[in-house]
């Protein structure tokens, strides 16, 4: 149960560290409104929104690694129980041996036969010579 709630949260934390990050202004957007082409920022206070925003930022930041850390542990928990169980760890695959395939004996297997045209050594012999 406690698990289930700290993946919410660090869902939550991660959806909402994305969208503040998308909505902050970059460094090079302030330079354009010293010449008058941008509005006054007066919502979030005289500063902007910048500092309440990085603010904000660095919150769900820590709350986002404080439930990764969290949930590493419940994993680890968990492992442990199954290692103690005699359970086999989830994480590890099984590496069976690969099935050979049947051989039907009842199926003749074809031999080469060797043509008259050839020796021994599979060369193909001269040409006959004609008698004169």
């Amino acid at each position: 149960m406690l698990e289930t709630v700290i993946v919410v949260f660090h869902l939550l934390a991660a959806l909402s560290l994305v969208v503040l990050v998308l909505l902050q202004q970059g460094k090079g957007a302030e330079a354009g409104a010293s010449f008058g082409a941008g509005a006054s920022n007066t919502v979030f206070g005289s500063q902007g929104s910048a500092t309440f925003l990085s603010k904000l930022t660095a919150i769900l930041a820590a709350t986002f690694f404080l439930t990764a850390l969290g949930l590493g542990y419940f994993a680890k928990q968990q492992a442990h129980q199954l290692s103690q169980a005699g359970l086999p760890d989830p994480a590890v695959l099984e590496v069976k041996e690969p099935q050979k395939p049947a051989v039907n004996d009842d199926v003749p297997v074809l031999q080469q036969q060797k043509s008259e045209t050839t020796n021994n050594t599979g060369d193909v012999p001269p040409p006959a010579q004609e008698q004169k």
